[in-house]
C-alpha cells in the first residue's frame, strides 16, 4: 500500500533532515515512530526510504552533496530498511514461493535489491538475498541447492548488461526464470527483453504485484546469448572490450595535445579525466553489445550536464570522441554511434559550454 501524500512528504523531510545530517539514531526514530503510528510498512520502504534514496541521487548529481554525504546517506537508508524489517509490523509468515534476490556481477548498489527483497517478504515470499556483486557461478550453484521460483536480478548500471547477460542465460539453463529491474535495463525495460529476461518491473511494487499476478514458466533450457544479439557476430564489442586500456591511454595522450586546458591539471584532475574516459569506452562497449546508439548519446549527455555542476567546461568531450573515432576508424558500428553522439553533444550549447576553464 501506498502512504498518502502529505504523511509521505513529512516523513521523507523528516528523514532526509535526518539522512543529510549524518544522523543514523535520527533517521530510524523516524521510521520507528511511523510504524509505530500504523503506517504501511510497504509504503516506508517505498515512498519514505526510497524516495529519500532518490533524492540522494538527485543531490550529488546537482553538485549540493559530496561522494563521502552519499555514501553515508545509502548506509543510513539501508539500515533503516533493517529497522522496517525487525518492527512487529512487518511479520509476516511466508505462505508463497521462494525467490533468489542478487545484484549483477559487479554491480554494488545494493539498496534496490534489498529493498525488493523486504517488500516480497512482507507479501508472503520465502526470499534469499543475496546482496549486491553476486558472481554468477555462485548464484548458479545457490539456485541448484535451493530451487527457487524466480530469480530477481538488479542493476542499475548499464556497463553490467554484458554480465547481466550471461546471468540470466545462465539462470535459465538451470531451469530458472528470471525478473530484472533496475536503471541498467532501461526505463521501459527495453534491454530486459533484447537481453532474453522472462519478465520486467520497473520498482519494486511491481515486480511484486507481477509474481502474484502470473507465476513465471519455466524456461526453455538450450537458449543462447548470441540467439539474442546476432549484431555480435562482427566483433566489434569483443575487440573494444579486450583493448579498452589502450584505447583510454591513447585518448588521454590524445587529449593533452588537442584541449590545452588540460595540461595544467592537478594529478586529482588527471585520475578523473582517466576515470571518465574508461566511462566512456566502457559505456561504447556496451552501446555496441545492445546495438543501441541512444544508451551511449544518453550516457554523454548525463556526463555532460554532471561536469558542468561540478564547474568543468564539458568542451573536452567532442575532442575526445573524435580521437576515439580515430583509433576505431575500421569498426563501422563504433564510428557510427561516436558520430551521433557528438552532433546530439554539439547540437546542444549547454553542453558543450558555459563554465569558465
Amino acid at each position: 500500500m501506498s502512504i498518502d501524500q502529505i504523511t509521505g512528504k513529512a516523513l521523507v523531510d523528516s528523514l532526509w533532515a535526518a539522512v543529510l545530517a549524518g544522523d543514523e539514531r535520527a533517521a530510524a526514530d523516524v521510521i520507528r515512530q511511523a510504524l509505530d503510528d500504523g503506517a504501511d510498512p510497504e509504503g516506508v520502504l517505498l515512498d519514505v526510504i526510497g524516495r529519500v534514496q532518490g533524492r540522494v541521487g538527485e543531490e550529488w548529481a546537482a553538485n549540493r552533496i559530496t561522494v563521502a554525504q552519499e555514501h553515508a546517506a545509502t548506509a543510513i537508508n539501508e539500515r533503516v530498511v533493517a529497522v522496517v524489517a525487525g518492527h512487529p509490523v512487518a511479520a509476516a509468515e511466508p505462505s508463497m514461493g521462494r525467490v533468489l534476490v542478487a545484484c549483477v556481477d559487479g554491480e554494488w548498489h545494493g539498496l534496490p535489491a534489498r529493498l525488493v527483497t523486504e517488500v516480497l517478504k512482507l507479501r508472503g515470499w520465502n526470499v534469499d538475498y543475496l546482496g549486491a556483486h553476486v558472481p554468477t557461478p555462485h548464484l548458479v550453484a545457490h539456485i541448484h541447492r535451493t530451487g527457487p521460483d524466480v530469480v530477481a536480478l538488479s542493476g542499475s548500471i548499464p556497463t553490467r548488461l554484458p554480465t547481466a547477460h550471461a546471468t540470466i542465460t545462465a539462470c535459465q539453463a538451470a531451469g530458472t526464470p528470471v525478473l530484472v529491474g533496475g536503471a541498467a535495463f532501461g526505463p521501459d525495460g527495453q534491454y530486459a527483453r533484447l537481453l532474453g529476461a522472462d519478465a520486467w518491473a520497473p520498482d519494486a511494487r511491481t515486480a511484486a504485484d507481477r509474481l502474484e499476478r502470473h507465476p513465471l514458466t519455466r524456461p526453455q533450457p538450450d537458449h543462447q546469448p548470441i540467439d539474442d544479439l546476432p549484431h555480435l557476430a562482427d566483433q566489434e564489442y569483443t575487440m573494444v572490450a579486450r583493448t579498452r586500456r589502450r584505447l583510454v591511454r591513447t585518448v588521454f595522450t590524445g587529449l593533452e595535445e588537442r584541449y590545452p586546458p588540460m595540461r595544467g591539471y592537478t594529478e586529482a584532475q588527471r585520475e578523473r579525466t582517466a576515470e571518465d574516459l574508461a566511462h566512456i569506452v566502457d559505456f561504447l562497449g556496451v552501446a555496441l553489445y545492445t546495438g543501441d546508439e541512444e544508451l551511449f548519446t544518453r550516457f554523454l549527455l548525463w556526463t555532460a550536464g554532471i561536469l558542468q555542476a561540478r564547474g568543468v567546461p564539458a568542451r573536452s568531450l567532442p575532442p575526445a570522441l573524435d580521437i576515439l573515432g580515430r583509433e576505431l576508424k575500421d569498426f563501422p558500428r563504433a564510428t557510427d554511434i561516436l558520430r551521433h553522439a557528438t552532433v546530439r553533444l554539439t547540437s546542444n550549447p549547454l553542453s558543450v559550454g558555459g563554465a569558465a576553464e
